[in-house]
């Protein structure tokens, strides 16, 4: 009996054991989960999305690998991200903190913004009224100005469309200095554009190396409103989103 007994836990702590290598695996070279805890990806991403994010998409660097050891420097298998991409990066100055933006500009690029208007190699990004967005979930509920904006072509990328938000165009973040973002760097960017510390933040974010890149966002597995409390367990279906599952990011 005591045999038996044994040989049960030992195969249990085996099991776990194997269980929970193939799920860091995973987590390391393949999907990592995600949540949004702030507003400034909205519309795109709400407070209270959960995804997960590619972990191949840019190769793999130590950012890539769980609490970031410096095991090497550089990128495996590396790539660029395609101007658009909703990216996973770690904050460049403590190089711990997980931050999501969408990567506008890429290296050689200047950037600028100018009376709320994205500007890329000295064109003016395209940018057509959609109408007013009430932003909800992220401090006092506000009605913003809904646009959609086309940022130009990368290397093996199309022109890509994606909505962003903008409260007014005289905010501290809408007239910028022209950014050049240097080698092996990129520029990101919140789309709720008002509400983002982002690269235009040179002392909090700046440019980011793409030694930082974490992945890139693919999809939403759960979305939750935040509406029910713990406890209130017959209002949980009404606080998820539903439509919102299993949604690509773009």
């Amino acid at each position: 009996m005591t045999k038996k007994t044994s040989g049960g836990w030992l195969e249990s702590l085996k099991t776990i054991l194997y269980a929970g290598l193939i799920a860091i695996g995973i987590r390391t070279i393949a999907f990592e989960p995600f949540n949004i805890p702030s507003g400034s990806m909205i519309p795109t991403l709400l407070v209270g999305d959960y995804l997960f994010v590619s972990k191949y998409s840019y190769g793999y660097s130590r950012a890539s690998l769980p609490f970031s050891p410096n095991l090497f420097s550089g990128r495996i298998l590396g790539s660029l991200p395609a101007r658009g991409d909703v990216a996973v990066f770690k904050l460049p100055r403590d190089g711990t903190t997980d931050y999501i933006k969408r990567i506008v500009g890429l290296p050689g690029d200047r950037v600028q913004v100018r009376q709320g208007i994205l500007r890329i190699n000295g064109q003016q990004v395209q940018r057509v009224a959609a109408g007013p967005y009430t932003v909800e979930g992220d401090g006092p509920r506000m009605t913003v100005r809904l646009y959609r904006e086309t940022l130009p072509a990368s290397a093996g990328s199309a022109p890509r469309t994606h909505e962003i938000l903008e409260a007014s165009d005289d905010g501290p973040y809408d007239n910028t200095q022209e950014f050049v973002v240097p080698p092996d760097h990129v520029f990101a960017m919140g789309d709720n554009r008002d509400n983002s510390l982002d690269s235009r933040a040179t002392s909090y974010v700046g440019f980011i190396p793409v030694e930082n890149l974490v992945g890139r966002a693919e999809f939403l597995f759960f979305s939750w409103d935040g509406s029910a409390r713990w406890w209130e367990v017959w209002a949980w279906p009404f606080a998820v989103r539903w439509s919102r599952i299993f949604s690509a990011v773009r």
